[in-house]
């Protein structure tokens, strides 16, 4: 592996290295007005959601890497305490990405990107219209992080009002995952899009606790077809199916198999782990560990 010191590193070098390893990154693309009122609308990556009570969100309009210079969002912060921060999807991306171009300060990125400036009920910058998701904030503290080029400037947002379009919301009155269609950044000039394809599933372990890796059974764990993740999911467990469970499963689901591989007992386990592995792909965790537990009884 290679390893590296950032201090012996160009600021553009370490700056390409870390945004190809940090990702994807959500995208603010922050609405604000200079001291004479002007608009001005950029796309900043590093930004992200950092409490729900207070509602905060922080974003880092870095310094130029290249000039040193700061950008035109944190010193209209500066100026104008207030930030519309805009939820960036696929259907705009393209708009958003032109308006991220180093326009002269004072010219206005809703007109060239050709956005709808709409405005805002709490704060004074304007809410970019087709954003699915708009949030009016107030500036609470700016964090210089250095005065050379690719320092970040840490601006701390409190949420005072948020606008969701409706047609995004489940039942639930939550936000529909697939709907959004939310894009993020990556290295270089990539993206990356939230859809079906790259979009997975996971239960989060909030008031359960699985059984943990150690409590695996030694021959699962040396198994030569799951993988250390299919592993991780498996301990995720709470506990393990009981033997009636698994005899009942054996006789329904698998005495074709076990037929066919009787005096083969490596092939049937390969085969069974295999199995296994295709029902952890599709979230069915007690199916998989019935399917595992078949081997030995």
């Amino acid at each position: 592996m290679l390893s590296l010191d950032p201090k012996e590193l160009t600021v553009q070098r370490l700056h390409q290295l870390l945004l190809g390893a940090v990702g994807p990154r959500p995208i603010a693309f922050a609405s604000t007005l200079d001291a004479d009122g002007r608009a001005n609308l950029a796309p900043f990556s590093f930004f992200n959601v950092f409490s729900a009570n207070p509602p905060i969100l922080v974003f880092s309009p870095a310094r130029s890497g290249r000039t040193g210079q700061s950008k035109d969002t944190f010193n209209n912060a500066k100026a104008v305490p207030e930030v519309v921060i805009n939820v960036v999807n696929y259907p705009m991306v393209h708009q958003m990405s032109l308006a991220s171009s180093p326009y002269a300060p004072g010219v206005n990125e809703f007109v060239k990107a050709g956005f709808t400036a709409l405005a805002s009920e709490k704060v004074k910058p304007f809410r970019v219209a087709e954003a699915p998701v708009q949030f009016e904030c107030k500036i609470q503290q700016i964090i210089e992080l250095g005065q050379d080029g690719g320092a970040g400037n840490l601006i701390i947002c409190e949420v005072v009002q948020l606008h969701i379009q409706e047609n995004l919301l489940t039942e639930n009155g939550l936000i529909d995952q697939h709907k959004i269609d939310l894009v993020a950044r990556m290295g270089g000039d990539w993206y990356c899009r939230a859809n079906n394809q790259s979009m997975f599933e996971i239960k989060k372990p909030i008031t359960t606790c699985g059984i943990g890796y150690d409590a695996l059974p030694q021959d699962i764990k040396n198994s030569q077809i799951l993988s250390a993740n299919n592993l991780g999911q498996l301990a995720g467990i709470e506990a393990l199916p009981n033997e009636t469970d698994v005899n009942e499963y054996k006789l329904l689901e698998l005495s074709s198999l076990f037929l066919d591989l009787e005096h083969d007992a490596v092939a049937l386990e390969q085969a069974l782990h295999k199995r296994a592995q295709e029902l952890l792909a599709a979230n069915q965790l007690e199916e998989a560990w019935l399917t595992l537990l078949c081997f030995n009884n």
